[in-house]
């Protein structure tokens, strides 16, 4: 039931008029990378939601905060509790527009700047993510690596373990779609 009312603010997101003319995510994954002295931090998450309006090169993600897999699951127990308090900020969100002109028709890769606000931890920051495009087939897929601050969005490291826990952690995103 939660995966429809997401599914549904994202179409409100993208205020479509023709659902037929979008793409819909049909796999996707995005992960995350923190290196410290201590100990390397990764986790993955599969259970992403995303489209693309062709139209007017409006995009949205959604995932679970609760998605993302640890190798340990003491980090993954961590991580929802103490750091991403995932009870309380169930989703993390990107909603914008990419910048250049893209014919989706046409096969190709393409550099693309999406302009918008990514929501993490309930903290709403306003983000310019580099990425490639690529069109093949009637097919898309969206690739992007990108730094998150987490004092950006309000995420706490205690003191005990500020050495164990980077300031910064590196997202990547690799979302397939196709014409829903």
């Amino acid at each position: 039931m939660k995966k429809y009312i997401l599914l549904l603010v994202l179409l409100g997101v993208l205020q479509l008029v023709n659902a037929q003319e979008l793409f819909k995510a049909t796999s996707g994954k995005i992960s995350f990378f923190s290196e410290t002295p201590m100990e390397n931090i990764d986790a993955t998450n599969e259970m992403v939601k995303a489209l693309i309006n062709p139209k007017n090169n409006e995009v949205a993600f959604i995932t679970t905060i609760v998605g993302f897999r640890f190798k340990k699951s003491l980090m993954e127990e961590h991580f929802n509790e103490n750091y991403m308090e995932s009870d309380k900020y169930k989703t993390a969100m990107f909603k914008g527009k990419i910048q250049e002109e893209i014919d989706y028709t046409k096969d190709g890769e393409y550099e693309v700047t999406a302009k918008g606000v990514l929501n993490i931890h309930g903290v709403d920051q306003e983000r310019e993510i580099k990425g490639k495009l690529i069109i093949k087939d009637g097919k898309v897929e969206l690739i992007t690596d990108f730094d998150v601050q987490l004092k950006d969005h309000d995420i706490d490291i205690p003191k005990i373990v500020v050495k164990k826990i980077a300031e910064s952690v590196n997202v990547k995103v690799d979302v397939n779609f196709e014409k829903s």
